[in-house]
């Protein structure tokens, strides 16, 4: 059977972009793991519902149907230890889940940066739910979320400080070579890239480096998927 991977995608069905769907198509990629995109729209929720979910990602491996990008990067990793490691160990493990949790945060720190760029990028199906739902959070329009960001960048930027100094001392979070731990960090950054033409970080950043090699991993997976031009 075919392994399919459900993954939230706007009115191009190529524009998979949750943060979360990313975290788990990096690790399948570094499982070497072969994989079926399924595009998944928030107004679908019925064709995850036999999966036991109402959110994506959700992996179908053969019998087995996983939710939830942290769930999954542990199954992947129990499921095919022959293959290469995501954590490196159950020490690399355990410091991805503070990384997971830390990641989840800075989705909420990335949101009001792009949060009306995301909407223009949804299937007319989702726009009126997504707004609704956004802007109760918010308490605001999205176009009011969004004003002004230019002022606020640098605000974003330091608060990121804690990754750069990580990446001026070694090439990726996981050390040498690039682990789940940067899939998961990664994600938030990605998230950004294919929904906004707002760009939060300058290229002399070494965070923008990092994410460089990122894009090209993989064959250049992630680059593939389509980028909203400035």
């Amino acid at each position: 059977m075919t392994r399919q991977l459900f993954e939230l995608a706007g009115s191009d069905p190529a524009r998979v972009f949750s943060p979360y769907c990313w975290r788990t198509r990096m690790a399948l990629a570094h499982k070497g793991l072969d994989f079926k995109t399924v595009p998944w729209r928030f107004m679908q929720k019925d064709a995850i519902k036999s999966h036991a979910s109402e959110k994506v990602p959700v992996l179908v491996d053969g019998e087995t149907s996983v939710n939830d990008s942290w769930t999954i990067a542990n199954y992947l990793e129990d499921k095919y230890p022959q293959r290469p490691s995501l954590f490196g160990g159950e020490g690399g493990r355990a410091m991805a889940r503070m990384l997971n949790n830390w990641s989840d945060v800075s989705v909420g720190q990335i949101s009001p940066f792009i949060i009306a760029d995301i909407h223009a990028q949804l299937d007319s199906g989702d726009q009126e739910y997504f707004r609704r739902t956004r802007e109760k959070n918010f308490g605001k329009k999205l176009e009011d979320v969004v004003r002004g960001r230019e002022d606020r960048i640098d605000g974003l930027r330091k608060w990121l400080h804690p990754l750069r100094m990580t990446l001026r001392a070694q090439p990726y979070l996981g050390g040498t070579a690039p682990n789940y731990a940067d899939y998961i960090v990664f994600g938030p950054f990605q998230w950004a890239r294919v929904t906004s033409p707002f760009e939060l970080l300058t290229p002399d950043d070494v965070i923008y480096a990092w994410r460089e090699k990122l894009l090209d991993a993989f064959g250049g997976m992630a680059r593939q998927s389509p980028a909203v031009a400035a």
